[in-house]
């Protein structure tokens, strides 16, 4: 199973909700958060085509921008 990178913001509920699904599934993630490292903004942007939203997951099947929903920032 390949690792997962989650760019979330901490007051996201969103955000939240996804990090809680993947800990429960046992999948292990890596969490960036936005709002705590602004210099990922650019690479962010990037995987978004520009939108400022969170969650976005990257996993084995792609790049999944607010896949149940999102927070603008």
């Amino acid at each position: 199973m390949m690792a997962v990178t989650v760019y979330t913001r901490h007051d996201c509920p969103f955000s939240a909700a996804l990090k809680e699904a993947l800990e429960r599934e046992g999948r292990k993630f890596t969490e960036i958060d936005v709002a705590r490292s602004p210099r990922t903004l650019p690479e962010l942007m990037k995987l978004t085509g520009g939108k400022r939203i969170v969650p976005v997951v990257i996993d084995e099947s792609g790049v999944h921008v607010a896949p149940a929903g999102g927070t603008a920032f």
